[in-house]
């Protein structure tokens, strides 16, 4: 499978943004998919993933603020952010089936 993340972009602290990551492949639908980040001069960190059967799961920092979903019929995968922090800033990846797409860059101003 091939993917492609956007949406990034620059936002001020509070505001909301959509990645989205298109992906080929005739299969996304039955794969985990999830959204990792690298910050800058940290190692890349699990953010959110969602399985075939829309069930999710979120690393703590994000939880209640950020929300994973996927139109398998698009085969799109989607992260909604809200009330975006300054420590959320970093380059968005998005993985299914051990491929990773091109990142986003997500950069929150204070």
């Amino acid at each position: 499978v091939q993917l492609q993340a956007s949406g990034g972009g620059l936002v001020q602290a509070g505001d909301s943004l959509r990645l989205s990551c298109a992906a080929s492949g005739r299969y996304f639908s039955s794969y985990i998919a999830g959204w990792f980040r690298q910050a800058p001069g940290k190692e890349r960190e699990f953010v959110s993933a969602i399985n075939s059967k829309g069930i999710t799961v979120y690393t703590d920092s994000v939880k209640g603020r950020f929300t994973i979903s996927r139109d398998n019929a698009k085969n799109t995968l989607y992260l909604q952010m809200n009330s975006l922090k300054p420590e959320d800033t970093a380059v968005y990846y998005c993985e299914a089936a051990h491929s990773w797409g091109r990142g986003t860059l997500v950069t929150v101003s204070s």
